[in-house]
């Protein structure tokens, strides 16, 4: 992890919720067609497994994204997640409705986005994270960077850190 350090450390501590961004994120940001217009996206597995490690620890996990796209129905039922928000193009009126419906905190939230639209996001969370790949205009705005790309284990790699951190990384 990239600019890790004590604070980061203690916010990773009061991680309840994860909300993830999809394109650049989960996937690695391209979008491939088929002959017949069906959208194809690829995910990392170790993300995958990454998520359900988080909610057996007790953590709320949550997909905001501005597109929309059946393929992320498919990919969040595999892996059990409940919060799943599409075509979200006002994303921190969908953040605020999340954080109420579960009554947890900025300060208890961590958001992993990679673009200009995830900024206001940024501001809010206590812990705003983005990948290594990201569009560089919104590194300044995050308190963690990721050394994985999206859709190459970023999602893994900040599970894994935020469970270290709260004592609860699974044994080998």
């Amino acid at each position: 992890m990239k600019k890790s350090n004590q604070t980061i450390q203690s916010r990773a501590k009061k991680i309840k919720l994860l909300l993830l961004d999809v394109d650049g994120v989960l996937t690695d940001g391209r979008i491939i067609l088929d002959n017949q217009g069906n959208e194809l996206k690829a995910f990392n597995v170790r993300d995958g497994h990454g998520i359900k490690l988080a909610q057996r620890a007790g953590i709320v996990i949550g997909i905001i994204t501005g597109r929309s796209s059946e393929v992320v129905n498919i990919r969040a039922r595999e892996l059990g997640i409940q919060e799943v928000h599409q075509g979200a193009h006002d994303k921190l009126l969908v953040y605020d409705t999340i954080l109420a419906k579960h009554g947890i905190t900025d300060e208890e939230t961590a958001f992993i986005g990679d673009d200009i639209v995830d900024v206001p996001i940024f501001h809010r969370v206590g812990l705003a994270v983005t990948v290594a790949d990201a569009d560089p205009s919104v590194k300044p705005f995050v308190h963690m960077t990721t050394m994985a790309a999206g859709g190459r284990g970023a999602v893994r790699e900040f599970i894994n850190f935020t469970l270290k951190q709260q004592g609860k990384q699974p044994s080998p």
